[in-house]
């Protein structure tokens, strides 16, 4: 079974910066076949898309939450399987803990914690 795993959180101050990195543990899982999404959650809120990047030649763009626009940049590296989100300029609200995924997956990985603070 397919499992993602996000890496890269920790805790910075604001103005800070940080690379988030999404890779699969399943074996022969490419994430370059999909649409790929960074979520990201704080404890008693909803689930918050905050960045899409279409599956690899595929036509279409990025796309970023009003929130993030012009600080994060989502990108991949198809020949290390992996997905980024490159995180600039951060704020105090840009902490929680986050996910990526697809858009057909079942499950949700254990996200990273992101924590922006003084």
């Amino acid at each position: 079974q397919v499992q993602l795993v996000e890496s890269g959180g920790g805790r910075v101050q604001p103005g800070g910066s940080l690379r988030l990195s999404c890779t699969a543990s399943g074996s022969g899982f490419r994430l370059s076949s999909y649409s790929m999404r960074w979520y990201r959650q704080i404890p008693g809120k909803e689930r918050e898309l905050v960045a899409s990047i279409p599956s690899a030649g595929a036509v279409g763009t990025t796309n970023y939450a009003d929130s993030v626009k012009d600080r994060f940049t989502i990108s991949r590296d198809n020949a290390k399987n992996t997905v980024y989100l490159q995180m600039n300029g951060l704020k105090p609200e840009d902490t929680a803990v986050y996910y990526c995924n697809y858009p057909t997956s079942r499950s949700w990985g254990q996200g990273t914690q992101v924590t922006v603070t003084a």
